[in-house]
């Protein structure tokens, strides 16, 4: 038990450091569509955060997973965001280096917890703890696609709006 409660303890911390660093870089950036994105992905990073307390503080409470820790989180609207971002935005906007390398880190950020809550599913026996890790874990893996997503916006937005479109060359 006090490994799996370290453990927690230090998905508590990533979430809180994620969310700040979400904040600091939707703070910096003059793109849109990056500003939208680290924006939604900070309010997420919230959540689960103060659900992870929660359960945290019960579980610490009562000495095992409590009964009574609502186990969800909502649905991530990342890649709406970025549609949304993008169409909102008008014209293709390239990120700047500074764009590019918060992405890179987001990008690092998210697989980890997505391996990292993964791991911890994996390391449990009770159905309500796996099903709880597991939804953190698609949770961050999707925050880890959309992230990819708009990294290939950044770096090649005629590229992606071409891979969006999903236009062939031949005419078709």
């Amino acid at each position: 038990m006090k490994d799996r409660m370290n453990a927690l303890e230090a998905a508590l911390n990533n979430e809180l450091r994620e969310r700040e660093f979400y904040l600091k870089n939707a703070e910096r950036t003059k793109n849109p569509v990056g500003k939208a994105m680290f924006l939604q992905i900070a309010a997420e990073e919230l959540e689960h955060y103060e659900r992870l307390q929660e359960l945290h503080e019960k579980w610490t409470k009562e000495g095992k997973w409590p009964e009574t820790v609502p186990l969800k989180v909502k649905e991530t609207k990342v890649r709406d965001i970025l549609k949304k971002a993008v169409k909102e935005a008008g014209e293709a906007t390239p990120g700047d280096a500074d764009d590019r390398k918060a992405l890179e880190t987001a990008i690092d950020f998210e697989g980890q917890g997505a391996t990292y809550y993964a791991r911890l599913r994996d390391g449990v026996t009770d159905p309500r703890e796996k099903a709880f890790f597991e939804l953190l874990a698609n949770i961050e893996h999707e925050h880890y696609v959309s992230l990819k997503d708009t990294e290939e916006y950044l770096l090649d937005p005629a590229a992606w709006f071409r891979k969006q479109e999903r236009g062939g060359l031949d005419g078709a």
